[in-house]
This record gives structure tokens, sequence and C-alpha cells, in this order.
């Protein structure tokens, strides 16, 4: 597990070439925040997470990269439930903070409607 990386991963470096060439700026991992958010708008009070459904428990249905493995369930179902259990704590606290925050799903990235969903939110008030 070494060697599984927490920043600069697939889907958040499409992110963030996403949102870049939309023309936003940003800051990454800005260690002073709960959490060390992936992308964040000062200015705009705003986060972006970039979760992957395995590691943070993407509860979709749909998810097919959210499952559980099958072997060593009594390592990875608490390890998970903590993860999971972890990022509420750390959304709430960024919310009461009044941070506006939004999850950006491994499984979302690939989509089109990805583009549309973060500009919406970056432009909202």
């Amino acid at each position: 597990m070494g060697l599984v990386r927490g920043t600069d991963t697939k889907p958040e470096m499409v992110i963030r070439r996403l949102i870049h060439g939309m023309g936003y700026r940003y800051r990454l991992h800005v260690a002073g925040l709960p959490g060390k958010p992936d992308i964040v708008f000062s200015a705009r009070g705003k986060i972006i997470f970039v979760h992957g459904c395995f590691w943070h428990r993407h509860a979709s249905a749909s998810c097919k990269l959210a499952r559980l493995p099958k072997s060593r369930l009594e390592f990875w179902k608490p390890k998970l439930e903590q993860n999971r259990n972890r990022d509420k704590e750390t959304m709430r606290c960024l919310r009461r903070a009044g941070w506006k925050v939004l999850v950006v799903w491994e499984c979302q990235v690939k989509t089109a409607a990805i583009a549309d969903k973060i500009r919406s939110f970056l432009e909202a008030d």
C-alpha cells in the first residue's frame, strides 16, 4: 500500500487540467485546511475533493469501482469505513468554517457532464 498515491492521482490530474482549461486558478493540497483538500479556490471559498471510489467508499449503486475485496475483509472493511468516517468529519469541519465543498468521484471523471457540474459549482454564489 506504500505505492498507493495520495496526491497527483490520474483522476485528480484530469480534473485539474479540465479546471485550468476553463480558466480557473487554484491552490493544491492546502495543509492548513482539514483533510488537505485536493483543489482550493480561496477567493471563492470553494474546495474540490477528487475521491477514489474504492478508497473513499463511493455509495452509488451504479459505481463498479467501489466494490469490496474478496479476501481479508476483516482488514479492509474497518479500514475503508474509517476513511469514509474521516471524510464525513472533514466535510463537516470545512462547511462549519464557511467553505463550499464538491466531491468528484473517480467514476465521474470521464463523464461528459463533469465539466458542467464543476463550472456550475464554481460560478454559483
